[in-house]
């Protein structure tokens, strides 16, 4: 089932148719702040620190934390979400459990909103004129807290203005969308008032989910440059990436009036639904339905582009050993309303670990071998800006000295399990980290064991291990790890997907994402939010205190292994007819293999001996430098900021690299010799040429 129904192209035929300063200042140590003398070079986890923080992280204050941080809506650049900045800002200046510098720089983006002058509207309208049936302007008020002047009512951000009505789609194509979420889709098939919020976890009927209908991620005006005064910004009339035509999401409870009055051939099985109707594709209505057959569906959206200022947070901890190499921990602050779970429940959990270190900090007992930099992302919602802003701004300074990236946006879908996602060589860490945390609510059972039991895969290295998911641009992770080569991380509690077909939680980007509905039915006791916050704590403690890195390189020759056996097996006779060979990418997968392999032995070695601090560092940066080497950005001209040749986005139905699978998808009927067969050898080569690139980065220093 698709992950939101579109009504279809409105309108046809008389109806609806279906830190360059702050980490450059603050990173080194300075004056009295910096660390004793007597800090020792050789400085590694201390396991000690680790099960104390572990202990101090309170669920009941992560809790308060969330009771603040979702009170009102915070829509980016709104006046509360500029006030959380200040909350964060406070926090982190704290004298008791502050951190060592904390800034917030302002960037002046791109963003959408609808008029409260106009407000947009979806309206049936009769052969007169007159208008038969409104959908909701705004959701319907359940708990006092959907009607405020706060509120923003639905819309689909950056869709453009237009009113239009009764085109003849078939003739003069698509003129406008309507989009809704279906009870199939988000509340298991349930739909009345009565088996919803506020009465359950699902999705009331009046729930519209707002979102960013931008095709990008960054700043619309920017692309690849920071959102600065002096930076030169695209005219907004011919940007790129924006939607066509007006679009606006309506609720179920609307939607079901207009579909199931509809008549007209099915529509395909998988665009049905659960509204109790058989969905048509019309033109037109149905002559027996609630409205004369020759009405009009009119929409009206009067949405405008606006500059606004939008700030990020960030938070410095300064490393006793290696204040220049950084591990980033980070989420976004605004929300489409109250944002309870998203993004407040991920903010709850870093305040409260924030807290937890910089008490530390503070008493003098701890320092961690290298800098932490967390970091409150502006204007997420709208498309990653906030995070994507700042890689462009300090784009050297953070590929050049990035360890890891920490990713917890939605820290609570639900209480079930973990889910992680993540690059390859992070795996090893976060099970680690998993392995010793005991799983809420199951006495003897750690995060690890109860992990396994819901997301497991079969490992030819491991075994059955705990699947860790790939990153896509769900979230502020992107940028890192598509444009800067990052290995990066996104860490959350969820759901038992054998109990539940949603597709995420059913109050996602609606007015009913509030403090009671994750206090009563997404996580009471707040005992999952306190489990991530072990989790992610304990990854950002074993990443910035360890004196290797704790990055598992090898993990991703298996992940390299199981490309090029789905290359081999559902494209290998394809290429052949075509004289394209695998064997020069079956080599460079085989030396990428035996390459870390050989780095693996060389670690195990250095951590029995006693290593010269300069092999140490030479060593991590091997680790940490990995993933830059997958980084071509040639490789997908077309595709903005995607660069990372392993996890660029996959429109080919070849589980294998996405270069590889696109550019054999888009040649697959045309002819011998033809353009698209030259691309796909070109894919082949840019593959062969990362994967040696890669191999070199891991072999001794000193060998070319």
């Amino acid at each position: 089932m698709q992950w939101v129904k579109v009504l279809g192209g409105l309108v046809g035929a008389s109806a609806l148719l279906g830190l360059g300063i702050i980490l450059g200042h603050f990173a080194i140590p300075k004056g009295a702040d910096a660390p004793a003398p007597s800090v020792s070079v050789s400085q590694d986890l201390d396991l000690e620190i680790l099960e104390t923080v572990m202990k101090q992280l309170d669920a009941s204050k992560i809790r308060e934390n969330l009771r603040e941080l979702s009170r009102e809506p915070h829509l980016a650049s709104s006046p509360r979400d500029e006030a959380l900045a200040q909350l964060l800002l406070q926090r982190w200046r704290d004298p008791e459990s502050g951190l060592d510098a904390a800034e917030a720089p302002t960037y002046e983006v791109l963003l959408s909103f609808p008029s409260r002058e106009q407000p947009n509207r979806v309206a049936v309208v009769g052969p007169t004129g007159t208008i038969l049936f409104s959908c909701r302007q705004s959701e319907q008020n359940l708990t006092g807290e959907q009607g405020g002047p706060d509120v923003v009512p639905p819309y689909a951000a950056y869709a453009p203005p237009g009113t239009p009505q009764a085109v003849n789609a078939a003739k003069h194509g698509v003129a406008g969308v309507l989009v809704y979420t279906d009870p199939a889709d988000i509340n298991d098939g349930h739909s009345s008032a009565s088996q919803t919020f506020p009465n359950s976890w699902r999705l009331p009927p009046s729930g519209v989910e707002r979102g960013s209908y931008y095709e990008y991620f960054g700043d619309p005006l920017t692309p690849y440059l920071p959102a600065n005064p002096s930076s030169f910004r695209l005219n907004p009339d011919t940007v790129s990436g924006f939607p066509p035509i007006p679009t606006q999401p309506i609720g179920f409870e609307d939607a079901k009036i207009l579909l199931c009055n509809l008549q007209g051939t099915s529509a395909p099985a998988a665009w049905q639904g659960a509204l109790g109707c058989d969905y048509k594709l019309g033109p037109g209505f149905r002559a027996d339905g609630d409205f004369p057959a020759d009405s009009q569906v009119n929409v009206s959206v009067h949405n405008r582009l606006e500059l606004r200022n939008s700030s990020n947070v960030l938070g410095i901890i300064r490393g006793a050993v290696e204040p220049d190499r950084y591990v980033l921990y980070g989420n976004h602050r605004d929300s489409w309303v109250h944002g309870a779970v998203d993004p407040s429940s991920g903010t709850a959990v870093l305040l409260e670990l924030s807290r937890v270190l910089g008490t530390l900090l503070k008493k003098g007992t701890w320092r961690p071998r290298r800098s932490i930099v967390f970091a409150s992302w502006g204007a997420e919602e709208f498309g990653l800006i906030g995070s994507t802003e700042f890689t462009e701004e300090f784009f050297s300074k953070l590929r050049e000295r990035t360890v890891a990236y920490i990713n917890v946006d939605i820290s609570v879908f639900a209480n079930a399990t973990l889910r992680a996602q993540g690059t390859p060589p992070v795996q090893s860490v976060i099970f680690s980290a998993a392995k010793q945390i005991p799983a809420p609510g199951l006495d003897g059972l750690s995060i690890y064991d109860n992990w396994i039991q819901y997301f497991n895969r079969s490992s030819t290295e491991y075994g059955l291990v705990p699947s860790l998911g790939s990153l896509g641009a769900g979230s502020d992770y992107a940028p890192f790890i598509h444009f800067l080569g990052i290995s990066s991380m996104d860490i959350a509690y969820t759901y038992d997907r054998s109990k539940t077909s949603a597709r995420i939680y059913p109050t996602y980007h609606t007015a009913f994402d509030t403090f009671g509905y994750v206090d009563k039915f997404v996580d009471p006791g707040f005992s999952s939010h306190q489990a991530v916050a072990r989790t992610a704590g304990s990854v950002l403690l074993r990443l910035s205190d360890s004196l290797f890195l704790p990055l598992n390189v090898s993990d991703y020759g298996e992940t390299l292994r199981n490309f090029l056996q789905a290359a081999q097996r559902d494209l290998g006779v394809l290429l052949e007819q075509h004289s394209i060979s695998l064997g020069p990418l079956v080599t460079a997968v085989e030396k990428f293999e035996g390459a870390a392999a050989a780095l693996g032995q060389h670690v195990s070695a250095l951590q029995k001996d006693t290593p010269d601090p300069l092999q140490v560092r030479m060593l991590n940066d091997q680790l940490m430098l990995l993933e830059r080497t997958f980084l071509n950005p040639r490789a997908f001209p077309e595709e903005r900021y995607y660069s990372h040749v392993l996890w660029a986005p996959r429109t080919g139905s070849v589980a294998t690299f996405p270069g590889l699978a696109n550019a054999c998808s888009r040649a697959m009927n045309t002819s011998l010799g033809s353009a698209a067969w030259a691309e796909v050898q070109r894919q082949l080569s840019i593959l062969v040429v990362a994967l040696e690139g890669a191999a070199a980065t891991l072999r001794p220093v000193a060998d070319l």
